[in-house]
């Protein structure tokens, strides 16, 4: 059986950080390496994590520069054949999704699933808008993130470091960076992932937005991108169009 290294990030989450470590701590599937880096939270955070110390593989709580710099830290402590991120009030889908995952095909370079998003009283909104593709590859965030990164998992042989001078939006760059080396990537067809809306990048939309812009114009070149964005303009308008018609 596949080795999965789970990393989660906090920071000052006393609310919400158990759910996310029991999460990970009931799966069915037992190779799992579980590391926490905290960035020194003076909440309570950090006694909620000793609770459940004997069942971590490693535990760092020290300042860090930013999320991402947090991110690098467990990335770099990972021994696992693969890694996934699961920070602070997000969820692995259900006791048995990593067991699930690994069961839908060996050997792949990546896996991935469906989100499923809930709000700050952790009430279910649905799936996320952008829906994961049936096929996913580097050039499939062309229409926007329709993979997140709680619901990837990424043979850690293929991953790099995140760019730290993306301060909002570096998850997309990494996972673009691994799937561009990737020769087999499977959908599990499930949902995979629990994600609380409202993270960093929803509160620095706008920053997170012009990171997202200058990502995908590295990689798909600015006039396809433009190109792209109007597309994405016309079918976010649809589905807001739609969603109202419905309401009423």
């Amino acid at each position: 059986m596949p080795k999965l290294s789970v990393i989660t990030i906090v920071y000052n989450n006393v609310r919400d950080i158990e759910r996310t470590i029991k999460s990970v701590l009931n799966q069915t599937h037992k190779e799992i390496e579980y590391i926490i880096i905290d960035g020194k939270s003076t909440d309570g955070t950090l006694a909620v994590i000793e609770k459940y110390k004997a069942q971590i593989s490693k535990i760092v709580s020290e300042p860090d520069k930013g999320i991402y710099d947090a991110m690098n830290k467990g990335l770099a402590l990972a021994k696992g054949d693969y890694v996934l991120f699961m920070n602070s009030g997000d969820e692995i889908y259900d006791e048995h999704t990593v067991e699930a995952v690994f069961a839908s095909a060996s050997g792949a370079d990546i896996y991935y699933g469906e989100t499923e998003m809930y709000n700050d009283n952790w009430e279910s909104l649905g799936r996320r808008r952008h829906e994961a593709p049936e096929e996913f590859s580097w050039k499939s965030f062309r229409f926007g993130m329709n993979v997140s990164h709680q619901a990837i998992y990424i043979k850690r042989s293929i991953t790099v470091p995140y760019d730290l001078k993306y301060k909002y939006s570096s998850d997309i760059d990494w996972i673009i960076k691994a799937a561009k080396k990737s020769s087999n990537i499977i959908n599990v067809h499930r949902y995979v992932a629990k994600y609380l809306v409202g993270g960093m990048s929803k509160k620095k939309h706008r920053e997170s937005l012009r990171e997202r812009f200058q990502i995908f114009s590295k990689y798909y070149g600015l006039i396809p991108n433009i190109l792209s964005h109007v597309v994405i303009a016309g079918n976010l308008a649809f589905y807001f169009l739609k969603n109202r018609r419905t309401n009423d």
